[in-house]
């Protein structure tokens, strides 16, 4: 008996947590069911405060955020979530109405792991969540510290030092920098980096590369480290190139 609820007890903490955090409906509904079907335990909140409570009590694997979350703006819930440590490492995706990229940038420069646009397929939900979870879930311990004297990359302690000082990034700045470091000198297709860091094959939406590229760059405090391949994508100027 007490082994079986030992084994009850590891499969229970081995199901991955996902808050949805918008308004309730029939799109929440839709959401829950298709996530519950695939194994995950989902919690909806329909306010932010709600959301917060929910995430703080019990930090959830992903949080599904509605931009046009009631009470409380997306983009504040967004600020309010990454100053909580508890909260710190948890992936979010952003799903908005809005189709411009001026209303999707602020919530990837706050360090949002993706968005997705409303109207959406539910298969392209799942698949997005799963892709974010792959890759939150796929860094394994040891991976070599970057270090050209200058730029210095240690990926497992998720630290970033450049010319002396602390860079703090998100997890997908870090990744993405992580990746292109790892490939120094190396020009690395648009294509190549969608996939590797986002999980996606038959990424429609580009323009996230871009801004966090951007983000990558203001940063670090110099646009030249990382260096644009006009149409292709790009690479990684170590401090050794740029000094030669």
């Amino acid at each position: 008996m007490m082994e079986s609820k030992a084994n009850e007890s590891v499969r229970e903490s081995s199901i991955r947590s996902i808050v949805v955090a918008g308004d309730a409906g029939d799109v929440a509904d839709s959401i829950r069911y298709n996530l519950e079907r695939q194994g995950f335990r989902v919690r909806v909140a329909n306010t932010g405060q709600a959301a917060l409570d929910l995430i703080l009590d019990h930090p959830p694997n992903l949080v599904l955020l509605d931009i046009s979350l009631p009470g409380m703006s997306g983009l504040e819930f967004r600020r309010r979530f990454r100053a909580e440590a508890a909260s710190t490492r948890v992936p979010i995706l952003m799903i908005t109405a809005r189709s411009a990229e001026s209303d999707a940038v602020p919530g990837l420069e706050l360090g949002a792991d993706d968005y997705l646009t409303k109207p959406f397929r539910m298969r392209e939900l799942l698949a997005r969540v799963s892709a974010i979870l792959r890759r939150n879930e796929g860094s394994e311990p040891g991976q070599p510290i970057y270090d050209d004297g200058v730029l210095v990359i240690d990926p497992w302690t998720f630290s970033v030092r450049y010319e002396g000082r602390e860079v703090r990034l998100t997890r997908k700045e870090m990744r993405l920098l992580d990746e292109l470091a790892r490939n120094e000198g190396r020009v690395m297709m648009r294509e190549v980096l969608l996939d590797r860091i986002w999980g996606l094959r038959n990424y429609s939406d580009s323009r996230t590369l871009d801004v966090h590229i951007k983000r990558l760059r203001a940063k670090l405090g110099n646009p030249k480290l990382i260096e644009t391949i006009s149409g292709i994508g790009y690479r990684l100027i170590g401090s050794r190139s740029q000094d030669e």
